[in-house]
């Protein structure tokens, strides 16, 4: 059943500003000297200019602030992101001024075996002072979703990840901070551990869908010098606090699928990226 969108937007000013970029390469371990106004904003980084100035009188009883575009609890308590994608248009200069559109595009709800549940997708444009067109744009697809208490550990036994390039990462309890406060994101999975596991039966916190789909950019990126024009991600299974992510790559020319792997080596993320030449 689709529910109707109130099709409200919500326009802020944003300041992509070289102090704000300098904090996401800290947050990445990467060198802060070398970032100046003028530069290009490395694509993937983006999100900093996406938190949500939610009052904290009007947050969702989970935390979650809505980035950008309230959303509805719909009677629904929890919140997963399911995915995005996202289009690069041109790059955003540091030091630029930034308008950010936001808006709750579709809501549709569903019934299956798991009891009800609702997809809602709200979608984002970031433009410059100086451009009629976006520089990127970007749909969000969240999962609202029934209480669904205990833990859920996997019994499977650990396997490995083979692809033509991988990377290790483990995102520890800083690593999720520091995100969630340059993203102003207060969901109470990443942040809360009493919370993540009393409450929403996870063993431990949450790595942040948005953490997940960086460090596949970062990877592209950094490690394969890559230059995305545009990508689809898919977010499959929780990745949790303090256990090893298995990043992966394979593909050529213009089309890469990058994936994450839990510590287990359970697929837990897949990206579809289209590339610019270079």
């Amino acid at each position: 059943m689709t529910v109707e969108a109130t099709h409200v937007t919500y326009t802020r000013t944003e300041h992509c500003s070289a102090s704000l970029v300098r904090r996401v390469a800290a947050m990445l371990d990467l060198p802060v000297d070398a970032i100046c106004d003028g530069a290009p904003l490395p694509r993937g980084w983006h999100f900093l200019l996406m938190g949500a100035d939610t009052p904290r009188s009007e947050l969702r009883a989970d935390g979650f602030p809505g980035l950008g575009a309230p959303i509805p609890d719909l009677g629904l308590p929890r919140l997963l992101q399911g995915g995005r994608s996202v289009e690069y248009h041109h790059d955003i200069p540091i030091g630029a001024v930034v308008t950010r559109t936001s808006g709750v595009a579709d809501i549709i709800e569903k019934t299956g075996a798991s009891g009800r549940k609702a997809i809602v997708k709200i979608v984002h444009s970031l433009r410059l002072a100086n451009q009629a067109e976006p520089a990127i744009t970007e749909t969000q697809t969240y999962l609202l979703l029934p209480a669904q208490p205990g833990n859920k550990e996997s019994a499977d036994e650990p396997v490995a990840v083979s692809a033509s390039y991988t990377k290790v990462v483990v995102p520890d309890e800083t690593l999720l901070f520091q995100y969630s406060a340059l993203g102003f994101n207060s969901h109470k999975i990443h942040i809360d551990r009493g919370y993540a596991r009393e409450v929403e039966g996870f063993p431990d916190l949450v790595v942040n869908g948005g953490l997940t789909t960086l460090f596949l950019t970062e990877f592209a990126r950094c490690e394969l010098a890559l230059n995305l024009s545009r990508f689809t991600m898919k977010n499959l299974a929780p990745l949790f606090c303090g256990r090893p992510v298995t990043i992966a790559a394979d593909g050529s020319g213009t089309e890469r699928s990058l994936k994450a792997y839990d510590d287990c080596g359970k697929l837990a993320a897949v990206m579809e990226a289209e590339i610019n030449d270079l």
